[in-house]
């Protein structure tokens, strides 16, 4: 064992300069969601200069990358997605170029985000979410490779996916990777280790995700006459009101993931315009719940609002449902599903999360723990599906969606010799263990 772990380190020595060039190499490639041909482009090359063992890109853009063991055993996947958001006000940024890929020296937050450190690091849209993490994952195979050359049992297949419109959120990338590709590839997979940002802790679940779109109708009238309609910007106050009162009161909370909650996030009327009553106020909810709540039963809340008020004023007219929104992937493909995330967690002591620790602490590594606040495309594979999933990457949440876009070179490092750490340990499981 003493001898592997030797050889991991001296093959995370060997690559890291390569690992840091890749990943200065995919910030440079802009890739906003629905446009993430060129880095798609990009992994796909590099997984064919490190003699990956097959390769290939599916109809919706998401590219696989596949490193076969040389013992049976069984399948795991390390998950990335290919696009990332816009940049926002580039004077934010602090004279760095969000494209730029900078390295320098820069203070930082440690691991439990209690003080900051000065390290190396690089900069960048998408250096925290998640490009780093893929470049990692990319070199990780490239270490097992390197391993079953040398002699080394190498159980099972290591699989790289990287999809497509992951920022979206309605997850159409890896329900179609899951739903589609790999069965008509012939392809399973057991478990899952993403690369969203987890600041080399064991991340364990998020929060579920519904958004939801509420109609409010009036009568439109001149606005010189506001009693000849019925205002439905008025209407949506005392609505608007009921559901924080609502979610104030009712809210579930999980020991580990939080409270769930609502925001307001858009609101906009129609005409919208000068001396017109508007006859339509349109607001989009997000709505995050917890496990043992879904995002039907967050339909159902909103709409028994809606009845109460409707009871109470004949005038009071609403609709709700959980918005769709048409996506079109860069190969032209165009489909539309529903904005949702299942809510989903696995525990400290299940066979998957402890396999994957012990993989960490094999290489020194402390092991810690996390859950994410945002939500990621685990909710498919996890929360859909039920196969057991743990996030893993050198990224960190702080940083993710901020024009202080950055991550830290010596957490890349841990994470590239840390993924083949947990792989190792995750395919001696046996085939009940990867139940959910």
């Amino acid at each position: 064992m003493e001898k592997i772990i030797k050889d991991i380190e001296e093959l995370t020595k060997k690559y890291q300069s390569d690992v840091i060039d890749f990943c200065q190499r995919l910030i440079r490639v802009p890739a906003l969601s629905g446009e993430e041909k060129e880095v798609a482009d990009l992994y796909l090359e590099e997984m064919k200069k490190l003699e990956f063992d097959h390769i290939l890109r599916d109809e919706w853009g998401n590219v696989i990358g596949i490193v076969e063991g040389n013992e049976p055993g069984p399948t795991i996947m390390y998950n990335a997605h290919l696009d990332h958001v816009d940049t926002g006000d580039i004077s934010e940024w602090g004279g760095y170029d969000p494209y730029g890929a900078e390295i320098d020296i820069n203070q930082m937050e440690n691991q439990d985000c209690d003080g900051y450190e000065q390290v190396e690091v690089i900069h960048g849209r998408a250096a925290a979410d998640v490009k780093a993490g893929g470049a990692c994952q990319i070199y990780s195979g490239k270490i097992l490779s390197d391993l079953k050359k040398k002699g080394y049992p190498v159980k099972g297949r290591y699989m790289f996916t990287g999809v497509v419109l992951e920022e979206p959120a309605e997850q159409l990338g890896m329900i179609k990777l899951i739903e589609e590709t790999l069965p008509k590839e012939g392809l399973e997979f057991d478990g899952v280790v993403s690369c969203e940002a987890t600041s080399l802790k064991i991340y364990l679940g998020h929060r579920g995700r519904v958004e939801l779109k509420v109609t409010l109708s009036g009568v439109t009238s001149h606005g010189s006459a506001p009693w000849l309609g019925i205002n439905a910007v008025n209407k949506s106050t005392k609505f608007i009101d009921q559901v924080e009162a609502y979610i104030k009161e009712n809210h579930k909370t999980d020991k580990d993931l939080g409270d769930s909650s609502i925001a307001l996030t858009i609101i906009d009327c129609t005409p919208g315009a000068m001396c017109i009553v508007p006859d339509r106020c349109n607001i989009t909810y997000d709505r995050r719940f917890v496990p043992g709540e879904t995002y039907d039963k967050c339909v159902e809340e909103i709409q028994k609002i809606i009845d109460d008020l409707s009871a109470k004023d004949p005038d009071f007219r609403a609709t709700v449902e959980i918005a769709t929104v048409p996506r079109t992937t860069y190969t032209g493909k165009t489909v539309a599903v529903p904005n949702v995330k299942e809510a989903w967690k696995i525990s400290k002591e299940h066979p998957f999360t402890m396999a994957a620790s012990q993989g960490i602490s094999k290489l020194g590594q402390a092991v810690k723990y996390g859950y994410w606040d945002f939500g990621t495309d685990l909710s498919v594979v996890a929360g859909r599906y039920h196969k057991p999933a743990i996030g893993y990457s050198p990224m960190q949440e702080f940083y993710c969606h901020r024009p202080i876009d950055k991550v830290r070179i010596d957490y890349m490092l841990k994470a590239l010799a840390g993924n083949v750490g947990i792989y190792q340990e995750l395919v001696e499981l046996s085939q009940e263990a990867f139940q959910l």
